[in-house]
């Protein structure tokens, strides 16, 4: 009778005929599913899209980034507690900066990017390829890609252009270019985005017209990034992307980069997973990844104050039943491609093309 015991289920119910009903599953705790994230982190870390760090450090009189910043959203503990694995380093400019001083205003925000890493050897590695972020993570760095830079830092010059990509940027926002208006592009502006693709170079997207987007799409030969663009059909805002420009998006394997930012996604994680969701569902899984903006002056969702909050929101989306392939893609699968991509295609463009003569902006449409 002992050994019979032994097999009754101790959790079944009886039902009203008698008959036994078989038990609920168990439902996953909050808990359970933070160390599921962690876990899921460990292995496929986050490529953030958009950092404003550099400018952040500015008015501090000193920092430690490896030993803890409380001044800032970002360092390096903190960036470890969140499984940050690669951070995209914003060179934008503040509107006052955008006219004469623009070219020399962006090379002083590159020198103080390098300057930075190399004052955190130990925990911050300055990267250009998909092959360094790699290298980078495999030695237990985070990656610091620079960019996206504001168009303004060009002045016109496809010169300049080639100059900043030799000091190390990797991505250039066309948001506010003369050339890249409500009409579309300009001639110059198709030029500059073919010899973006020949330097690899990528091109960011986010608060330019629609016009400009749909033709950087239709024209670039490499995927092109929305660094700060969630959903526009989930929440309306100016930055975010209709699903008209998610599909198209999609259909050219670029990213659209969810901002963390309480204005365009949300005050909650559950808002941000939302945004995640429907660009999963229209743009497809392989063209969603995250942009922290942390360190860029915006309110952050609860939960997601600073680098180290990113587990919740892996959390979140873990509830909602992503796979562990989806999820791997959108911390760090999609970038990496994104970038491998722009290496591959920069590689095989230079050798059949030679870069075009700098020359002044044509701003004939």
């Amino acid at each position: 009778m002992a050994d019979l015991q032994d097999h009754i289920p101790t959790t079944t119910e009886v039902g009203e005929d008698g008959g036994f009903l078989d038990a609920p599953l168990p439902v996953a705790s909050g808990a359970e599913f933070l160390a599921r994230a962690r876990a899921l982190l460990a292995l496929h870390p986050v490529a953030d899209g958009y950092s404003g760090l550099p400018r952040a450090l500015v008015p501090l009189p000193w920092y430690d980034l490896e030993l803890g910043e409380a001044a800032v959203d970002t360092d390096v503990p903190r960036l470890r507690e969140g499984h940050v694995g690669a951070l995209f380093w914003s060179l934008d400019l503040p509107a006052a900066e955008r006219g004469d001083r623009a070219v020399g205003a962006t090379l002083e925000q590159l020198d103080l990017a390098r300057r930075v890493v190399e004052a955190h050897p130990e925990g911050l590695r300055l990267v250009r390829t998909a092959g360094q972020v790699i290298d980078a993570r495999n030695c237990g760095r985070v990656a610091v890609v620079l960019g996206p830079a504001s168009v303004s830092a060009l002045g016109d010059s496809l010169g300049i252009l080639r100059v900043l990509q030799s000091l190390g940027l990797r991505v250039l926002s066309l948001a506010g270019a003369a050339w890249a208006g409500h009409e579309g592009l300009t001639r110059f502006g198709e030029e500059v985005v073919r010899e973006m693709n020949r330097l690899g170079v990528l091109a960011d997207l986010s608060g330019a017209p629609e016009a400009v987007l749909a033709r950087v799409i239709a024209l670039s030969k490499t995927p092109v990034l929305c660094t700060r663009s969630a959903a526009a059909a989930v929440r309306p805002h100016p930055a975010n992307l209709s699903d008209t420009l998610l599909v198209r998006l999609g259909e050219q394997r670029g990213l659209c980069m969810v901002p963390l930012s309480a204005e365009q996604s949300g005050p909650t994680v559950s808002d941000v997973a939302d945004h995640l969701d429907h660009v999963r569902i229209v743009a497809g899984p392989e063209c969603v990844a995250l942009s922290g903006t942390y360190d860029s002056g915006v309110a952050h969702p609860r939960d997601l104050a600073d680098t180290s909050c990113y587990p919740h929101l892996i959390a979140e989306l873990l509830r909602r039943d992503w796979s562990e392939t989806e999820l791997s893609m959108l911390t760090w699968g999609n970038v990496q491609r994104v970038l491998r991509s722009a290496d591959f295609t920069a590689r095989a463009t230079q050798r059949r093309r030679e870069p075009n003569p700098p020359r002044p902006a044509d701003t004939e449409p």
